[in-house]
This record gives structure tokens, sequence and C-alpha cells, in this order.
């Protein structure tokens, strides 16, 4: 066993979930990855898959090992990328994953001039509001919205700050009666985005005063688009970052509520793998996300 080869072997198959994907582009065959990874275990003393005859996942041994030899190897990376003439030049591919409607507001017209303006770089964008482990899954980049990031490995560059308004259309304020304080919302159809970590209870500050509110609805969803298309054909209210509804209440379509009180705040944060030195193509685009979302 040649151990670099087995590391890159391993890594590979715990972001493809199987021998014969892993062996695309490392000129292996399926046999040649699957011996690697089950000397590398025999070495390690421990399994790093489950295996079925439809499926390999990572063990818990398993997901530990790939993130501490992930850094290792793409430090190597970097190395030798150091020692070449394209040292300086961002080339590749860049693998990122975003926050659907983030990045669909803030983010997604000004891609094209990103890529114009670096014609060496590939793009691979997975917008997906649901939260990826990047080492496992191999991207190199991930932009998340958190009210608390987890005590990680990893490294986070905060790019915004999102507050959130409550809101409902005219027409459902004259059908179901405008709520006045916090605590008549549970009374109200509330519309919940059910990826946020306060889906279930929203939370209201006037002063030194806090008001945490149960809400009750009949539609929950996995996006902030969705909710929006809710609010605006007059289903029910919603807590919703102002910046996606911005222009809904300024033409009158959606009504503020509750204006004395604050509500939540959401932090947007670049999340990448802890690297003393940035690959050039993941410096250029962290420059250019934070630059984009600056204005917001």
């Amino acid at each position: 066993m040649e151990r670099l080869t087995a590391l890159t072997a391993f890594r590979r198959t715990a972001e493809k979930g199987s021998f014969a994907e892993a062996s695309r582009g490392l000129g292996m065959t399926p046999a040649a990855i699957g011996k690697n990874v089950a000397e590398l275990e025999a070495r390690l003393g421990v399994r790093l898959f489950n295996r079925t005859t439809r499926r390999m996942s990572l063990t818990e041994a398993g997901l530990m090992y790939l993130s501490r030899i992930v850094p290792l190897l793409d430090g190597l990376d970097e190395a030798d990328q150091a020692m070449g003439p394209l040292n300086s030049k961002p080339i590749g591919t860049l693998r990122v994953a975003a926050p659907m409607t983030t990045t669909l507001v803030c983010l997604s017209r000004a891609i094209p001039k990103f890529l114009e303006q670096f014609p060496d770089i590939k793009l691979d964008l997975d917008l997906n509001d649901r939260r990826v482990d990047i080492v496992r899954d191999g991207f190199d980049l991930a932009i998340r919205g958190s009210d608390a990031l987890e005590d990680t490995s990893l490294t986070a560059r905060k790019l915004m700050t999102l507050p959130h308004v409550l809101c409902a259309s005219p027409r459902y304020l004259e059908a179901a009666g405008t709520p006045v304080t916090p605590e008549d919302l549970k009374g109200h159809n509330c519309i919940r985005f059910s990826l946020s970590g306060h889906a279930d209870v929203w939370e209201f500050y006037n002063g030194d005063e806090r008001v945490s509110v149960p809400v009750q609805g009949r539609y929950s969803v996995t996006t902030s688009l969705a909710v929006r298309d809710a609010l605006l054909e007059g289903f029910g209210l919603s807590l919703i970052p102002l910046r996606y509804v911005a222009e809904d209440l300024a033409t009158g379509r959606l009504v503020s509520l509750l204006p004395d009180w604050t509500k939540v705040e959401l932090s947007v944060y670049a999340i990448y793998p802890s690297r003393h030195q940035l690959s050039p193509k993941l410096r250029v685009f962290l420059d250019f996300v934070v630059a984009e979302l600056r204005q917001f």
C-alpha cells in the first residue's frame, strides 16, 4: 500500500459514495480503489465504511479520519501548486454550497461577471438551504446563515447580517385582524421557514423586554422564496429576512407588523477549511462574495 494513494482513494470514495465513482479521474480501477481502502483499514485497525450491496457510508471512525486527512491532503496540493508556474493564477473547479434564497436575491446575478473576470475557473454551485458538511461532501466553500456557529475546525468569515421583519398582506390582515402585541400571533396562521433555528418559537425584543411566542400554522416550507409567495397570496403572516420582501413592503403588497418590536437577525458566513494559505481560486471567489454582499 502506497500511503498517499490509499488516503486519496479513501477520500474520493467518501466523497463519491462508491469505489466505481471514486475511480473516475484517479486512473485506478474500482478494484484497486477497494484494495487500497481495505489495506488502509487494516493498517488503522478500524472499519472506515459501512458496506452493503447497495450503498456505502462512513462509520464514526471514518468521519473522524476524513476530517483529519482532508486538510493534510489539501495542504499537499497547495504545496505542489506553490512550486509551479501557476501558483498565483486562479484556475480549476470551485465547488460552493450556498442557501438558495440568499444567493438568488443577493448574489446570483453577479456570478457571470465573476466568471468572465476569471475565465480559468469553473464554478459548481449547489443551491440548497439545508446545511452541508463541506469536508465530507467535497466543497471548497459554503455560505451559511446561522444564529450561532457551532465550534468546528473550519474557518468562518462574516459576510452580512439579515434583519427580519414580521409581515403580511393587506388582504390577510383585513380577514384575520392585525396583531398589536407578540402574544397576538398565537391566534394567527404563521407561515414557517422549517430549516430555521427559530421556526416554531419567534422572539421579539423591546428594550429590556424579551418575548418568546410559540407559533402554529398550516404551512411550513424549506425555502424563504415559498414563504414570500404565500405571504403575497394572503395565506398568513411570517417572520422573514427584510431583504427578501423589501420591494413588496415598499409597494404596499406586504405590511410590516409590530414596528416597535425588534426581530431576530441572521448572520451570514463564508465557511471553509482552515488553511494557512487559500488557493487562488478560493481567494478570488471569497473576495468577490465579500464585495457583493457588503452592499446589503
